[in-house]
């Protein structure tokens, strides 16, 4: 079926520049942070779990992909309980990753490869076997105030209960009960990670010890785990009492689960901010003693009114890269193209006009990207992501068109999906499937180790898709990443101005220019064809010729066509310039 475009249904009503002028980019404005999940990105010693060696030995090919940054999930010692979520030193490497000395390698050789070094902080909680609640668990005063306690309440049958109605984010009670205190401890995770309490000043300089722990080792900044968690409701305003949370409006219907409350006092708390501004402060130190600027990155799922607030506050500096989670929760493979352009349009509009955007499609904590969108979408959205003004982000495998992978539940470990108890259920919370190996290539394991049995099996189709085949091939989701990428260091995209349409249900396309270079992304989001007018855009007539396709497309690098009238095939994404 063919449909003919008469009318734009959206119009940015303002070219969306991230820079005013042409200022000279900091070094994150310039490349692509690639994040990486250690675990599973390839094993260098054949014990089945990916490790620093491992990445180091990869370090060639991210750079082959264009990619200056990568962002290690964490790596920090820990019992596993969240696979490395859970850190019991945050000193210290985990003994399964290597040690400090192939840390230090690792940042050495990425350098080499002009490759920054971003480590996961995870500041909200500790281990509870780290030295820290040990020590608190054997009365010493100052460890016990490292963490949230309080005494519970006895119920009318003489048992005592937790002190409120507070829940985990992996179901159940956020408060656990010891003996050896006498008092429930929070935890807004697993049971494993007992919440550190920031309103005590030795928590908060320990932070900032490992902070500069850590960026004396040579890393490039941090990305902040569960930021807007870090405070509770200071109870004193209650009375003493932790109130409880009201039931959430739209709940899911399940008394255990932590979307049934509405976290109005675990969440996004006042405080969190300052105290974000203030590590802001600590990489800022670093800056002045050597000159190179540090990027901080904070993962915050809550509404763009308190995303945006990370930044900063008029002359005060927060993170320069609250992630931008909208492609994720906003829109899958049944949204529209208007839908598209409204999630970008959020974050174009409620971000500071002197900030980045960013543009996040995928992690390790959600389905990938491929799965959730279709594979036929996989170049067009990540045309989106280093296209559009701003940074982009690439979760590892999402330049392969690497989909989820099935985990049984008897392989199942992450705690998201263990925790149901439910062998039928459990896939719809449980993140292994976007978890599973990196498919360097089609050998066993697929090249990822060669180990009998890896942490998480590996995807079924491994033998065709994967790192290897993908780069022999002469057209492939790796040879368009590449492409884009090489693309976006051009001064349309690193400078130029954006608007964007929707210029029918289907057909998503953004306009970059800079001077008199103009260039139009086209993203068909459905199976039908169409036929676009492109005039719509300012400046955009005569014709336009074909710069880069997706994989599916038939038409030719060089091949040109009027700006009036577009095909658009079934699925097709491209990139045109105006000739």
């Amino acid at each position: 079926m063919k449909a003919t475009c008469i009318l734009p249904l959206l119009l940015l009503l303002t070219g969306g520049s991230t820079k005013p002028k042409e200022d000279i980019l900091e070094w994150w404005e310039e490349t692509i942070v690639y994040q990486i999940y250690p675990r599973s990105f390839k094993d260098s010693d054949g014990d089945g779990i990916g490790d620093l060696n491992g990445i180091t030995s990869k370090l060639n090919y991210i750079h082959e992909l264009g990619v200056g940054a990568i962002w290690l999930s964490p790596i920090f010692q820990s019992p596993m309980y969240d696979f490395g979520y859970d850190i019991s030193d945050f000193y210290a490497i985990h003994d399964e990753y290597g040690t400090m000395e192939d840390f230090v390698t690792l940042v050495n050789k990425a350098n080499e490869f002009g490759i920054k070094v971003i480590l996961d902080l995870v500041p909200n909680h500790t281990s509870n076997e780290s030295m820290w609640f040990q020590e608190a668990l054997k009365g010493n005063e100052k460890y016990y105030n490292y963490f949230v306690w309080d005494d519970g309440i006895i119920d009318e049958n003489g048992n005592r209960q937790p002190p409120n109605n507070w829940l985990s984010h992996f179901r159940g009670s956020a408060w656990e009960y010891r003996e050896e205190v006498g008092q429930y401890y929070l935890h807004q995770f697993v049971i494993g990670q007992p919440d550190l309490n920031y309103r005590n000043p030795d928590v908060v300089d320990e932070m900032k010890n490992v902070i500069r722990f850590w960026l004396n080792k040579g890393i490039a900044g941090f990305r902040i785990d569960a930021v807007n968690c870090l405070f509770e409701v200071d109870k004193q305003l209650f009375g003493g009492v932790y109130p409880d949370e009201p039931i959430a409006i739209g709940n899911d219907g399940d008394p255990g689960s932590h979307s049934y409350l509405d976290h109005i006092y675990t969440k996004d708390q006042n405080e969190t901010y300052y105290m974000v501004y203030q590590w802001r402060d600590v990489i800022e130190e670093f800056r002045a003693d050597d000159g190179m600027p540090r990027l901080l990155m904070s993962e915050v799922y809550a509404s763009i009114q308190d995303v945006v607030r990370y930044f900063g506050e008029g002359e005060i500096k927060g993170v320069q890269m609250p992630f931008n989670f909208d492609l994720i929760t906003d829109v899958d493979d049944s949204s529209s193209a208007n839908d598209i352009k409204r999630a970008i349009d959020k974050f174009m509009t409620y971000k500071p006009i002197d900030q980045n955007a960013n543009w996040v499609v995928g992690n390790h904590d959600q389905s990938r990207m491929a799965t959730r969108y279709g594979s036929s979408l996989v170049d067009g959205i990540n045309m989106i992501v280093l296209l559009l003004p701003g940074i982009g982000v690439t979760y590892m495998g999402e330049e392969l068109g690497m989909v989820d992978g099935y985990v049984s539940w008897e392989d199942t470990v992450d705690p998201a999906g263990c925790n149901t108890n439910d062998p039928i259920n459990y896939v719809k919370t449980s993140r292994d499937p976007a978890r599973t190996p990196f498919q360097w290539s089609a050998e066993k394991n697929a090249g990822f180790s060669t180990a009998d049995k890896t942490w998480l099996p590996v995807a079924t189709g491994y033998d065709t898709l994967n790192a290897e085949s993908q780069n022999n091939s002469r057209i492939s989701h790796l040879k368009v990443y590449q492409a884009l990428n090489e693309l976006r260091k051009s001064k349309v995209f690193r400078h130029g101005r954006y608007e964007s349409l929707a210029l029918n249900n289907d057909v998503f396309a953004f306009r970059r220019w800079y001077k008199s270079h103009i260039y139009v992304v086209i993203v068909n989001m459905r199976q039908t064809e169409h036929t676009v007018d492109l005039t719509y855009f300012e400046n955009v007539s005569g014709n336009l010729k074909v710069a880069i396709v997706n994989i599916q497309s038939d038409k030719v690098i060089g091949q040109k066509f009027k700006a009036t009238s577009v095909p658009v095939s079934a699925y097709e994404s491209m990139v045109l310039k105006v000739d």
